[in-house]
């Protein structure tokens, strides 16, 4: 009895460890990749399409094989707009899910949550939104627009003959770091055009924020003083009663061209935008741009749309921060071939030089010592159909400057990545 109940015990073992083994070598058989962004709360109408497009992605690079010789396996992630949960679900993605990268965040704030907990565990973040610069890290690729690839050539453009001639400014954005902070950008560069302080008005509201009547009504008086153009840095689900609020009380772009930096395909879905044709944005990419790689993307993804049943399947766009998201998988996969490792250090160091053909039409560059990437940049005006039409654009990309020449002291800032002081 004693002699069974031992090779018993002994077979039993021998299967657990079988099993053990199994499951190693299948757990060795994927690299994890975390996807963090908001699919609840006031970013979600934001965020969401960034998840599914990260998705698409990952299986159209399985489909060819994955990366190494494996498969990528997602890690979704919610934080639910709530920035302080950015930070847990972060720390979660690298400690416990162990992933090798992961592509997130739309938010300045929500990056900012997450940028201490990247730096102290090495992991690494591929953020996909415009942003306000004033920033580097060795843990971040940033594969949206600093200003100088977005904010500074659309106040160029409205201030030019083509843009209306503006002559005062309306600066409206969402309350925190990136409205405030791109403002302040702004505000110096305007000075250097020799506008003065008391044609700019600053006003913001809270994430969230749906009642216009009476901030549409102020830009309104404001224009009075002389032509006037809006700058909104509104974000999320705000955006919705704002053009609307927009439509109800008759601006139109012709009277007060409003160009968006934060608005883009996916917020104008569901909006009448006949009120609202002309008005403006400014991103890297516009769904509308023609050429076969964009033809491709966009019809790959409404393909996703529908074999995956994502709600509206029948009317999803893309969308800038869609394609950096798009990009950035790609660029990553690429630099962990050259590396031959998902190891940081040695993918932080493939990534300088990486090169992808992107949809926007042009061979973009991640740059060998700031870690932006070199980005076309585009104006486009709202389309009854909700697409824009691009008015004006660079002949070739652009190369990020993080740390803006119009900010006191920048010029001493050092051009590669260093520990972020955050």
């Amino acid at each position: 009895m004693k002699r069974r109940s031992l090779l018993k015990a002994f077979a039993l073992s021998a299967t657990v460890v079988s099993m053990g083994f199994a499951f190693g070598a299948q757990a060795a058989d994927t690299i994890k990749v975390g996807i963090m962004h908001s699919l609840s709360g006031t970013m979600a109408i934001s965020e969401t399409p960034l998840k599914d497009v990260a998705l698409m992605t990952i299986d159209e690079i399985n489909a060819k094989g994955g990366v190494l010789g494996k498969k990528l396996e997602p890690v979704v992630v919610d934080p639910a707009s709530n920035w302080p949960l950015f930070a847990e679900k972060a720390r979660q993605l690298l400690t416990q899910d162990k992933v090798a990268v992961v592509f997130g965040c739309w938010t300045s704030v929500s990056r900012k949550s997450v940028l201490p907990v990247f730096e102290e565990l090495n992991g690494l973040l591929f953020y996909p939104v415009q942003y306000e610069g004033e920033e580097m890290s060795p843990n971040v690729f940033y594969t949206g627009a600093a200003p100088n690839q977005q904010a500074i050539p659309a106040v160029e453009y409205l201030m030019s003959e083509d843009g209306g001639s503006a002559k005062r400014f309306f600066l409206l954005g969402t309350d925190y770091v990136y409205p405030r902070t791109t403002n302040k950008i702004l505000r110096a560069f305007l000075h250097s055009k020799g506008v003065q302080d008391k044609d700019i008005q600053e006003v913001y509201t809270p994430f969230g924020y749906s009642d216009y009547q009476t901030i549409v009504s102020n830009i309104k008086k404001f224009s009075a003083g002389g032509k006037t153009a809006v700058i909104s840095t509104i974000n999320g689900d705000s955006n919705v009663p704002f053009y609307k609020e927009l439509a109800n009380q008759g601006i139109k772009a012709t009277d007060i061209p409003v160009i968006a930096f934060s608005v883009g395909e996916e917020e104008l879905r569901g909006i009448d935008t006949k009120p609202l044709v002309g008005q403006l944005a400014a991103w890297n990419y516009f769904e509308s741009v023609d050429n076969p790689t964009n033809a491709k993307f966009v019809a790959d993804y409404k393909a996703y749309a529908k074999a995956h049943n994502l709600p509206n399947a029948n009317t999803v766009v893309t969308n800038d921060p869609m394609e950096a998201t798009y990009v950035g998988i790609h660029m990553w996969a690429q630099a962990v071939e050259k590396a031959g490792t998902t190891d940081v250090d040695k993918v932080r160091a493939a990534m300088a030089g990486q090169t992808f053909k992107a949809p926007d039409g042009f061979t973009l560059t991640m740059d060998k010592t700031n870690h932006h990437l070199h980005k076309p940049v585009m104006i486009g005006e709202v389309e009854e159909n909700g697409q824009f039409n691009v008015v004006w654009q660079t002949d070739k990309p652009v190369r990020a400057q993080p740390w803006s020449p119009y900010i006191a002291g920048n010029d001493k800032k050092p051009d590669y990545p260093v520990k972020s002081t955050q």
